[in-house]
């Protein structure tokens, strides 16, 4: 399938399925509670596909970016009899169960998605579980701009304490463009240094990054019989720490210090069986790229846990990325996080059709992400949004009284206006990762 077409299909299977989800929410705790649905639509109008079952319409859109569940009595301009099979004639609780029920199938489907994901194994770099302790800081980096040495161990960004480097990751990529303190543990002294995190060089995503790299390396997987480094010595399991004296972190490192020197004679230095060696060897030309004819990975850690091991893994990690969202959208609010990260459907359906082509996992695993980023944006106490209707009836709980419909309608106006802001700013933050449209853009 053509790279695009992938893009489309897959953009379109994994916002409907979302959606479909939401909305399946709504309307099953609808009709348990006894309230007439008139329409299930997937998708904005125009309409394409209708059909009537019952006394409902079951509908598709023909824009896939959303969708919507219409309950008998639920718009107050709209004629009401005041019969109890409408929405607004039954008590908040009831009210409350179906706007929850949306946003609790996001994050249930979040749940089952990742949990299918570990449950056909999941591999991970091994350093992402290790302490964060500098490996290496790249000389034109923010790491070394702050001083940042090798052998330095972060433990906390802004106060909070980071033990691994996926914490460590996670802490610094929502403070771009910030000035960030960090707990730097040298020589046994603890102290204070302030870097500000930039996106990384060629990234189509904003993300912070300060460029210091664990301390690992890449390991020898092959060698090909008759290749230039089977010539030069090279044995399968080796670990190569330097290519010219130049560190090197990760496999795409090594292959892109091997591809730029056809036909150049490389020092290549390695660790065998913990021994320090150093070998000598020329990469030949394939077309304008160096090879050595070796098989290069990084060193990964498997996880496959049974199905419980994998549902109990898949809520554990659910809430430990729930807790960094509320982080991002405190950040946002506080000023701490850049609204530049902040994504939208195009670079949804970019990221759908690199990970179907992925494969099914991939996808699975974006998509549980997404889903579960959607459960809990719409449980935001935001007008117009699930947690916003939510939080407005807990407000006429609290003041014992109904609000008027011209209040309501305010207050549903100006959610209107946040999330249309929330939009646009998306929608810019998409049309400038495309390189193309970014250069008409005299600003940027």
């Amino acid at each position: 399938m053509p790279g695009s077409l992938l893009t489309i299909v897959s953009f379109v299977f994994v916002l409907g399925v979302l959606v479909f989800v939401h909305e399946l929410g709504h309307f099953l705790a609808a009709k348990r509670i006894g309230i007439k649905v008139l329409k299930f639509q997937l998708g904005f109008n125009p309409t394409i596909v209708s059909i009537r079952r019952g006394e409902t319409e079951y509908s598709i859109g023909a824009l896939p970016l959303g969708g919507y569940v219409k309950m008998a009595g639920e718009n107050p301009d709209e004629p009401s009899s005041g019969g109890p099979e409408e929405f607004m004639s039954r008590s908040k609780w009831e009210r409350f169960q179906v706007l929850i029920m949306g946003p609790l199938m996001n994050l249930g489907l979040a749940v089952v998605l990742t949990a299918i994901v570990l449950y056909n194994g999941a591999e991970r770099p091994a350093y992402e579980t290790m302490p964060v302790v500098v490996g290496v800081v790249p000389a034109d980096s923010p790491a070394a701009s702050a001083g940042l040495q090798p052998g330095d161990h972060i433990t906390a960004v802004a106060g909070r304490p980071v033990n691994t480097w996926e914490d460590f990751y996670l802490a610094v990529g929502g403070k771009l463009d910030r000035q960030v303190p960090l707990t730097v543990l040298r020589d046994g002294t603890s102290s204070t240094v302030t870097v500000t995190p930039k996106t990384p060089e060629g990234s189509r995503f904003e993300f912070g990054d300060i460029g210091v790299l664990p301390n690992v390396h890449p390991r020898i997987r092959s060698v090909g019989a008759g290749e230039p480094a089977e010539k030069a010595g090279f044995k399968p399991n080796d670990v190569v720490v330097s290519v010219n004296g130049e560190p090197i972190t990760f496999s795409g490192h090594l292959r892109e210090a091997i591809s730029k020197r056809p036909d150049q004679a490389i020092t290549v230095n390695i660790l065998r069986d913990g021994q320090p060696m150093t070998l000598t060897a020329t990469p030949k030309r394939s077309g304008s790229i160096g090879l050595l004819g070796v098989g290069i990975g990084d060193e990964m850690v498997s996880t496959r846990p049974g199905a419980v091991g994998a549902v109990t893994m898949a809520f554990q990690k659910n809430v430990q990325y729930a807790g960094m969202i509320f982080q991002t959208v405190w950040g946002l609010i506080t000023r701490e996080t850049s609204p530049k990260q902040l994504m939208g459907p195009v670079a949804i359906a970019q990221l759908s059709g690199e990970s179907a082509q992925l494969g099914w996992i991939a996808l699975f695993s974006l998509m549980a992400q997404i889903s579960l980023n959607l459960g809990l944006l719409n449980l935001l106490p935001i007008p117009v949004l699930d947690g916003g209707h939510i939080f407005i009836m807990a407000m006429e709980g609290v003041a014992r009284r109904d609000f008027s419909t011209a209040m309501k309608e305010k207050m549903l106006l100006a959610g209107f206006v946040v999330l249309m802001t929330l939009m646009v700013t998306v929608l810019y933050n998409d049309l400038t990762r495309i390189s193309w449209i970014e250069r008409l853009m005299p600003w940027r």
